[in-house]
């Protein structure tokens, strides 16, 4: 166990001998496991950098999730909403972002207000950019079925 060395100077049977045994030993024994794993936890991937790509990959599906179901269907909301908003006539029905409801009285294509009444008699000029809703619009006739031919 010990070397012949140290057999001579502390003895082949003392205490102090076969302490250092088994520290020797044991230092073996830790030093293979804590190397064995590391050798064994990725037996098939051949570089860090895939090991690394797997890590992240949570967290690009997670961005992809919050893509598809959050920014991607907002996005189409404000283009929709633009939409409509570029097409207001007299007598569709808004809501503004303060929740009044009003009809659209006077709209021109080029200017960023729009007159709306809000109660008979009543109108107030309110910017085309705090629209948030459009209830219902005149444009679109409200019994859209198509007459019978005979």
């Amino acid at each position: 166990m010990l070397d012949d060395a140290a057999a001579e100077l502390i003895g082949p049977r003392t205490p102090l001998a076969s302490a250092v045994a088994r520290a020797h030993s044991m230092d073996a024994e830790m030093t293979l496991s804590l190397i064995s794993p590391a050798y064994a936890a990725a037996p098939g991937l051949g570089s860090p950098m895939v090991a690394q790509l797997i890590q992240f990959m949570p967290i690009v599906l997670v961005g992809v999730i919050f893509y598809f179901l959050l920014f991607r269907p907002q996005q189409q909301r404000q283009r929709q909403l633009k939409a409509d908003l570029a097409a207001l006539r007299r007598g569709d029905r808004i809501v503004t972002a303060g929740g009044i409801i009003g009809v659209v009285q006077k709209s021109r294509d080029d200017a960023s207000e729009i007159e709306v009444e809000i109660a008979s008699g009543v109108r107030v000029m309110v910017l085309r950019s705090t629209i948030t809703t459009i209830l219902s619009s005149a444009s679109k006739p409200a019994n859209d079925a198509a007459p019978v031919k005979k």
